[in-house]
Order: C-alpha cells, then sequence, then structure tokens
C-alpha cells in the first residue's frame, strides 16, 4: 500500500530551484539624470523655487545615476495637471494608468525571458506577479495571464505593496514551488511604474519628496524558475541554494509609504544605510557558514540598488573591494532604483558582464553568491546563489 510520505516524494523536486532565463524591460522614455531637475521643476510650475532647485540638483549630481526611463511623459502630465500638484487628489489617474501599463511592462520581460528559455508557454505551471504600483481586481497576474496567453491552469501569486524587496521575496517564493512541485516551472514578474505614483511637485517643508524623484524610475523584470533542469534543453544560470527573510528590530521608520488620494509619499530615512549596512553582517553568517565561507570578497554580489549611500555603507562596513558591487552599481548607473525589478536587473547584469569577461561561471568566475533585496520594514531578502559554468 502506498504510503503518504512515498506519494508525497514522488511530487517533489530531486535538485535546487535554478534561474532557467532572466528578461527586462523599460518604458520608451528616457531621462538623463543630469538635466533632470530642471525638467522637474519646469513640468511641475515650480522653477521659482530657486534654493530647492538647487538642493534637487546636488541630490541628482551625488546620485551616481547617469540615466533613468519613465513611463510619464510631459504629454501625460499636461493632460493630467493634478499629478504635478503637492498632494493634490490624483490617485483614480495613477491607478487607471497602472492598471493597464503596469501588466503590459511586466508582458515585455516576460516575453524576452520565455524566448530565452525556449520552451512553450503551456510548460509554465506558476506566476508569482510583484508590483508596488497601484493595486486592482483581478489584479495584475490575472491581466498578464490574458496578455501572455497562458495555461488556464496556471497557479497564481500576486504580490502587492511589497516594496523594494519583493524581487527577492518572489525568488524565495518561486524556489518554493520549484522544489516542491515536480517539473514545475514558475514566471516571475515585477513590474513597477514607481514614479507614476510618487511623482509630485517639490515642497519647502516637506523637502523628503525629492529623495524618491531623485532616485526612483520604472521598469520590469522576469525569471523563470525550475529544479531538475532538462538536460540539452534548459540552460541554468544560478542555483538557489537558501533563501531567508529578516525584519530588522527597530528599523520600521527608516523606509514608509503612504498610498493615498495624493498617490505614494514615499519616505527614506537618512538612518536607512547605517540601518542595512550594520545588520548585513550577521545576515552573511547565517547564510553562509554552513558553506565555510567567511570572506566576503570571495563571493559575488547581486545586490538591490537602493541608493549610493548604502552600496557604499556596505563596502565600507564589510571592507569589501570597490569591484564587487559593480554589477549594481552599473544597474545604478543606467536604470536608477526599479523598486522589486532592481534586484532582477543585477542578477541579468551579473550574467552578462560574467560572459563579456569570459570569466568561466555565471558568477564573474566564482562559485558563490549573495542577492539581497531591502525594502519597508526594514525586510532583508537574501538568497544564497550558487552559479553554473558557463
Amino acid at each position: 500500500m502506498v504510503t503518504a510520505y512515498e506519494i508525497r516524494r514522488t511530487q517533489r523536486a530531486v535538485g535546487p530551484a535554478t534561474v532557467l532565463a532572466i528578461g527586462t524591460a523599460n518604458p520608451s522614455n528616457c531621462y538623463d539624470q543630469s538635466t533632470y531637475a530642471d525638467y522637474f521643476f519646469r513640468v511641475t510650475n515650480s522653477e521659482h523655487k530657486i534654493e530647492l532647485m538647487e538642493k534637487f540638483k546636488r541630490m541628482c549630481d551625488r546620485s551616481m545615476i547617469k540615466k533613468r526611463y519613465f513611463h510619464l511623459t510631459e504629454e501625460i502630465l499636461k493632460k493630467n495637471p493634478t499629478i504635478c500638484e503637492y498632494k493634490a487628489p490624483s490617485f483614480n489617474i495613477r491607478q487607471e494608468i497602472a492598471i493597464v501599463e503596469v501588466p503590459k511592462l511586466g508582458m515585455e520581460a516576460a516575453q524576452k525571458a520565455i524566448n530565452e528559455w525556449g520552451q512553450s508557454k503551456s510548460k509554465i505551471t506558476h506566476l508569482v506577479f510583484c508590483t508596488t504600483s497601484g493595486v486592482d481586481i483581478p489584479g495584475a497576474d490575472y491581466q498578464l495571464t490574458k496578455l501572455l496567453g497562458l495555461e488556464p491552469s496556471v497557479k497564481r501569486s500576486m504580490m502587492y505593496q511589497q516594496g523594494c524587496f519583493g524581487g527577492g521575496t518572489a525568488l524565495r517564493l518561486a524556489k518554493d514551488l520549484a522544489e516542491n512541485n515536480k517539473s514545475a516551472r514558475v514566471l516571475i514578474v515585477c513590474s513597477e511604474l514607481i514614479n507614476l505614483f510618487c511623482f509630485h511637485s517639490p515642497n519647502e517643508i516637506e523637502s523628503e519628496v525629492l529623495v524618491g524623484q531623485a532616485l526612483f524610475s520604472d521598469g520590469a523584470s522576469s525569471v523563470i524558475v525550475g529544479s531538475d533542469p532538462i538536460k540539452n534543453v534548459e540552460r541554468p544560470l544560478f542555483e538557489l541554494v537558501f533563501a531567508t527573510q529578516t525584519l530588522l528590530p527597530n528599523s520600521g521608520h527608516a523606509i514608509t509609504g503612504d498610498l493615498n488620494e495624493a498617490g505614494l509619499i514615499a519616505q527614506i530615512h537618512k538612518d536607512t544605510p547605517m540601518l542595512i549596512s550594520e545588520n548585513i553582517g550577521t545576515i552573511l553568517v547565517e547564510a553562509f557558514v554552513p558553506l565555510g565561507i567567511s570572506d566576503w570578497n570571495s563571493i559575488f554580489w547581486v545586490s538591490h540598488a537602493g541608493g549610493r549611500a548604502i552600496l557604499d555603507q556596505i563596502e565600507l562596513k564589510l571592507g569589501l573591494n570597490h569591484d564587487k558591487l559593480k554589477a549594481t552599481r552599473n544597474v545604478m548607473r543606467d536604470y536608477g532604483n526599479m523598486g522589486s525589478a532592481c534586484v532582477l536587473f543585477v542578477l541579468d547584469e551579473m550574467r552578462k558582464a560574467s560572459i563579456r569577461g569570459g570569466l568561466g561561471t555565471t558568477g564573474e568566475g566564482l562559485e558563490w553568491g549573495a542577492l539581497f533585496g531591502f525594502g519597508p520594514g526594514l525586510t532583508i531578502e537574501t538568497i544564497v546563489l550558487h552559479s553554473v559554468s558557463l
């Protein structure tokens, strides 16, 4: 007689979850960071706020960002002037745009991942969709299922309002799904139009709005995750060996967001880089001691591009060589902070840089690596990666 244990064993995969393909997408509208301050103050009718504009220019100059991509255009802003007014009721307008455009941008990234994967969409068994840009019922996962023509039986998981750590959360969930469901192929899609909801005119009293305007941008990323890759058919990139989530103590104030009639009012406290850097070492020890690793320069790094100050503080606290966060800094330079989608852009940059450099593996020639997502809470998602030979 077959036991429940034996049935369970046949339902599970044998090997670890593996990243099988990656795709990314951005809106077509590209903005140069060096001229963004002038543009931002002009379209919000704030050019008379000279002192505030000079402050914003300095923030943009220090940001390490060269360009960003936004769905919002000057044409859209002219048609919807309340988006430009400080805390003016404009949520409905922003939401109407997001309901259509968030899944559409996600579809672009997903289609690239599917094309790289090279298999039929009918083989996708699970969908994990993550966004902080709006919320509706049925959600963006439902819309994407229709846009891509996925099977009606695809098992969907929708994650709203996770913030910047959402990409790591989606990977952790996909790992569990792939390893506990034999032959599962999980499509992850993170799609963010952050600037759509965070765009507000500047205000002298609450100048924290400027932080988001200097950092955030729009983008979508997608990965396909599955265990036991089919030889000579699927091409594994990274194995997801271990995943955990950590809520840092006494840090709830560090990153917050108020989604209201005026859109999303995001606030990033000046303590955030310090809080992350002071706790990341303990998280690394817990994740890598079982592997006998304690030299953080001996692993490759896939970190969320939260901001220059966060990256600088992590480097300083852990004694990292400057090139350790190169993939993250490259994404930050070319795209800005795209929320949950960001860390998967970094994962893509890591494997592309490894290929360009002929480094032998997808992890800059190194066997083990760490993926980090940082966000509200403060929440840190950590995934131990094992690179695959090229």
